[in-house]
């Protein structure tokens, strides 16, 4: 498995995936119907989107419906000859600090027919050079507590529980527990 920038050689995979009902933004079930409807009205400008690193784009869709200030940020497609999911860093320029409506720096899901297989794992330790180079001292990731495969990951990766919170509503409420993974 390798990470990828989304280009137009893998999309009909990621459609495939989208189609087939999985979506990154496990928060906000319409998700994969709006990045159908951005692929279909201009797909070029779509994969554009997916490398931000100056924060140019859109706000953000929070899972409650409201709308933030885009970070500078990017998103890499997890590949291992198809589309298997997606991982994202998002940054602050100049600090480790995040807005409070944001979780933590990395962000990953695997479509379920490549789960269990190492590849998020595998994705994190790839990712965390890059956000070296970046100039971070280290991340976050934020996890459910209740998801514990995710928690596996993080501590696979190495990270540490550094505490539990309770999400903002506009990020669905909820407990969750931060890791932090030093670089």
């Amino acid at each position: 498995m390798q990470l990828v920038q989304a280009n137009r050689e893998h999309l009909a995979s990621y459609v495939a995936a989208l189609r087939a009902g999985w979506s990154a933004d496990t928060g906000r079930p319409a998700a994969a119907t709006e990045e159908l409807e951005r692929i279909e009205a201009d797909p070029d400008q779509f994969l554009a989107s997916l490398h931000d690193p100056e924060a140019k784009g859109d706000p953000i869709t929070l899972p409650d419906g409201s709308k933030v200030q885009r970070l500078p940020g990017f998103v890499k497609w997890l590949w291992d000859g198809e589309f298997c999911g997606s991982i994202g860093l998002r940054w602050a320029n100049g600090t480790e600090a995040l807005p409070p409506h944001c979780l933590g720096h990395i962000g990953y899901a695997v479509v379920p027919w490549k789960q269990k297989l190492g590849y998020a794992t595998q994705a994190v330790k790839l990712l965390l050079p890059e956000a070296k180079a970046l100039g971070l001292r280290f991340v976050h990731i934020t996890t459910d507590v209740d998801n514990v495969v995710s928690q596996r990951v993080v501590r696979a990766a190495g990270g540490v529980l550094t505490e539990r919170l309770t999400k903002l509503p506009q990020n669905g409420g909820g407990e969750a527990f931060r890791f932090r993974i030093d670089l």
